[in-house]
């Protein structure tokens, strides 16, 4: 799950309590995980706005004005540092240690994974070498790997605001989001949940929250940062080794080079919104081939019709935009419609925290 978008902070929640009851779970024989007692409604309710958008995606004139600003050097300059002063001092104030928790990861033994991760037959995209999340190599530094757990941190806590705490936030956000999926494929599909992939698997928390869920399936995360995945690499070796090691592959989302028809279950988390809008179709496509009949996709990513994303105040949606320049292709993009002409069926969608969306499809059987 790519919670790296660090720009994704930087709006503020209001929401519901977001307070979730789990239903009793029960492992069948078959590897797949099934809710008992179960209903839609655990996920909870969050409030949309009343627009397709946020008027500042897009082509709005407000849009193309921030577009204007931030292409400004000087102004873009000034947006980026305060972005990133916006990020860590919010997130210390939420008792996150930023600084400490990027230092721990810089000042150990992470160097020594690159190596075993780092595929040097890469091409990356031009889209992917361009500056973002305030970072002018993007997601190719080390730094920028250091900084993913606490920056993933603080989004949950901003998700959540009512939480207490990280642990609670946690639960609900990667709580609600397992439900999803649980549901989609109970109600869709049934079969066994054998082979699970994460594209743009960032340093791997999502990862890691698939394979705590579906423990006999084998999990691979994927990720085109060999630096994010040296860090994902490195926080698995100071765990509990799994009865099913996660295989973490350096690759390109859009053409993952993996064998056709080869897994039951496909995550794209928080990575669509930094990819242009080919790059989009493309990983979706992409997924389509990769999984198998009545396999399930689910999306999860910022929410256009979230009231919230809506009413951001301009000064936070300019400094997300300057840390974001893809958001505006995103939000353009009918991700239901491109799936259902890619060929997924049951294309369905739900705000699963105040400002996220989780979308899940089904390849037909």
């Amino acid at each position: 799950m790519a919670l790296c978008g660090a720009s994704q902070q930087l709006a503020l929640i209001s929401g519901g309590n977001g307070q979730q009851r789990g239903g009793r779970i029960s492992r069948s024989n078959r590897g797949l995980i099934k809710v008992q007692a179960s209903t839609s409604s655990e996920v909870g309710v969050y409030e949309e706005g009343r627009l397709e958008r946020p008027n500042w995606s897009g082509q709005t004139p407000l849009s193309r004005l921030v577009g204007a600003l931030i292409s400004f050097k000087p102004l873009y300059s000034i947006l980026k540092l305060g972005a990133r002063q916006v990020l860590i001092s919010t997130a210390e104030k939420k008792n996150i240690s930023w600084r400490k928790l990027t230092s721990d990861v810089l000042e150990s033994d992470v160097y020594k994974e690159l190596d075993s991760v780092q595929n040097p037959s890469i091409v990356y995209p031009d889209y992917y070498l361009k500056p973002f999340h305030a970072y002018d190599e993007g997601n190719l530094s080390w730094l920028a790997a250091a900084e993913v757990q606490p920056a993933t941190m603080s989004m949950i806590m901003r998700a959540v605001p009512t939480a207490s705490s990280v642990d609670e936030a946690k639960e609900i956000v990667f709580g609600n989001w397992l439900r999803r999926i649980e549901e989609h494929h109970l109600k869709y599909s049934g079969n066994p949940i054998l082979d699970i992939l994460d594209i743009g698997c960032s340093v791997g928390f999502g990862t890691r929250q698939l394979a705590d869920k579906f423990p006999t399936a084998k999990v691979t995360g994927l990720d085109l940062s060999p630096y994010f995945l040296a860090v994902a690499q490195y926080m698995d070796k100071k765990k509990t080794p799994r009865k099913n090691a996660i295989r973490w592959l350096h690759g390109n989302g859009e053409d993952t080079g993996l064998p056709s028809r080869s897994f039951d279950l496909l995550s794209i988390s928080y990575v669509l919104h930094e990819c242009p809008h080919v790059a989009i179709v493309n990983i979706i496509r992409e997924s389509f081939r990769l999984l198998r009949p009545g396999g399930t996709i689910v999306i999860t990513d910022q929410a256009s019709k979230s009231k919230v994303v809506q009413e951001l105040s301009p000064v936070l949606f300019t400094l997300l935009k300057s840390t974001e320049p893809y958001l505006d292709e995103y939000h353009l993009t009918d991700l239901e419609e491109k799936m259902r002409e890619i060929g997924f069926v049951n294309v369905t969608s739900r705000l699963t925290d105040p400002r996220h969306v989780t979308i899940t499809a089904t390849v037909p059987l």
